[in-house]
């Protein structure tokens, strides 16, 4: 990433203290709604030159053009990208590359699915862990020669990483499947790839960051698409209830990742959340991590796994 203004010293950091993004560019997966779309937005907003990569072409375009309804000299491009379809992350990466010659100055892994009923993806994995870890991985993997010097890797993990276990003997949970329990599973790989990924960068001496990001508890469509998968009126309206009552809206919640994505004096291997309490809620901040996410042996472990299924390996 090019290089950016001096770092604001407000301590509630805002999206008004992203510094200038002109003749950057960034890709941003999921980006056609909550946090994604929030994301991709403020990214173009302060110059950047936006790829939305998304699985629905649809509302990918309408979320393109909601952005420059509001920014009408933003730079935003629509990518057909499902993190579920290995195939679908190959074509994309290989055609944004042929597209853009000059490089690639942030990646936001940011898509994913919570807490669905058990499903297989397109190449036979279980469908959080697809999604969520594996697509991205892969992604990662395949644009990684295209990341220039200070380029960001920013990783969109989650607070259920700390009821996360890593299942390597049914990591696809086959034999025992619980929405929760998978999804902080995938949760939790994002942050061992996002600190594994930092360690071999460092070892290689280069410039690129790792860095991972959560939003807390925020008001987005991703908590509605488990109880509507699974016909469950009661647990929509719960959700709906709670998102109106308890949680953050999709612009607060976004702050972690732009922090992460955009504030100078972020290091690579950083974990930045929500600053209020318990991080549900609050202007972004380092933050911690569970003992297992810290993990190096798994991490390894993890990559290598992901390395096999993905059939990506990194240079």
């Amino acid at each position: 990433m090019r290089k950016a203004g001096p770092m604001a010293t407000n301590a509630r950091w805002t999206a008004a203290d992203i510094p200038d993004l002109t003749g950057n560019t960034a890709i941003v997966t999921g980006a056609n709604s909550g946090i994604g779309l929030v994301t991709a937005e403020e990214l173009a907003a302060h110059g950047a030159q936006v790829t939305l990569a998304v699985r629905d072409q649809q509302r990918g375009r309408s979320a393109a053009d909601q952005i420059r309804s509001r920014y009408p000299d933003a730079q935003v491009e629509v990518g057909s990208c499902d993190l579920a379809s290995l195939d679908s992350v190959r074509t994309f990466a290989a055609t944004w590359r042929e597209d853009h010659s000059d490089g690639l100055d942030l990646l936001v892994n940011n898509a994913g699915v919570m807490a669905i009923p058990r499903r297989d993806s397109a190449d036979g994995f279980e469908m959080q862990l697809a999604t969520n870890h594996l697509g991205h991985f892969a992604l990662t993997g395949l644009l990684n020669v295209a990341l220039r010097d200070n380029a960001r890797v920013v990783t969109v993990s989650s607070q259920a990483h700390r009821m996360g276990r890593m299942n390597f003997d049914d990591l696809m949970s086959e034999r025992s499947y619980s929405p929760w329990r998978a999804y902080g599973q995938s949760k939790l790989a994002n942050l061992l790839f996002a600190g594994e990924f930092q360690r071999r960068l460092a070892a290689a001496g280069s410039s690129v960051r790792s860095v991972a990001a959560h939003p807390g508890y925020a008001a987005t469509n991703l908590q509605s698409v488990g109880p509507a998968m699974s016909g469950s009126r009661v647990q929509a309206t719960l959700t709906s209830v709670a998102n109106r009552v308890l949680a953050q809206s999709a612009q607060m919640g976004a702050l972690p990742t732009l922090f992460a994505a955009t504030a100078p004096a972020v290091n690579g291997g950083d974990y930045v959340g929500p600053g209020g309490f318990a991080e549900q809620r609050g202007h972004p901040k380092v933050v911690g991590m569970s003992t297992a996410a810290k993990d190096p042996h798994a991490a390894q472990l993890l990559w290598q796994v992901s390395e096999e299924l993905t059939e990506v390996c990194y240079p």
